[in-house]
């Protein structure tokens, strides 16, 4: 199925997956990638070096700007707010823009505003108003100004115990010696041969 375009959007690039969504008031410039079964909705703009994955969901209101990257199944809140330039200046540009990326299955909550050049780790959550200055860690929930990090969450979304498990879906997780967090059924047999009892 081809994608649908609201016939007051303006959609300039021809780099539109299959059965995605793009709704009145939005405006795609020429070289912007977008996936299968995006939903952008009303009055966003996405510039030309963007590329957003399969089966994202873009709220109102967001500007995507050149040097973001969106990986497959995230969620960007209404109004979330992404920059590219660490020094802006009126009519000076960078060389080069920041590169920004959201991961596999992150979601960033309304009126977020990330700073250039950091990465939201996959299935990371940031609570709605928060300022992210730091990379985020997979499978962890981060609010605040500046945002910090509070918990450890599942790729459901919810809350893990005081031993990393889900009680929502039963999922497990462990951290590595990185303090980065992994589901057990991720883990090769060598990995699990290997670790300390």
């Amino acid at each position: 199925m081809p994608f649908f375009k609201h016939e007051q959007a303006i959609v300039d690039s021809n780099n539109i997956g299959d059965g995605t969504k793009i709704w009145e008031f939005v405006h795609v410039l020429p070289h912007a990638t977008i996936g299968e079964n995006c939903n952008i909705c009303a009055h966003v703009f996405i510039e030309n070096d963007v590329i957003i994955g399969d089966n994202v969901t873009v709220k109102c209101g967001v500007y995507v700007w050149d040097g973001v990257r969106v990986k497959d199944n995230a969620f960007l809140g209404p109004n979330v707010t992404f920059t590219n330039d660490v020094r802006p200046r009126s009519k000076q540009y960078p060389l080069e823009v920041e590169k920004t990326i959201i991961e596999e299955g992150a979601s960033i909550g309304a009126n977020s505003t990330i700073i250039a050049g950091n990465t939201v780790g996959k299935y990371a959550m940031v609570g709605a108003g928060s300022v992210v200055t730091k990379n985020i860690p997979n499978n962890t929930l981060w609010y605040g100004n500046p945002a910090t990090f509070k918990a450890y969450i599942c790729k459901c979304g919810e809350k893990l115990d005081s031993v990393l498990s889900c009680n929502r879906c039963n999922k497990s997780y462990i951290l590595n010696n990185d303090n980065f967090i992994q589901e057990k059924s991720d883990l090769t047999i060598s990995q699990k041969c290997s670790r300390p009892l």
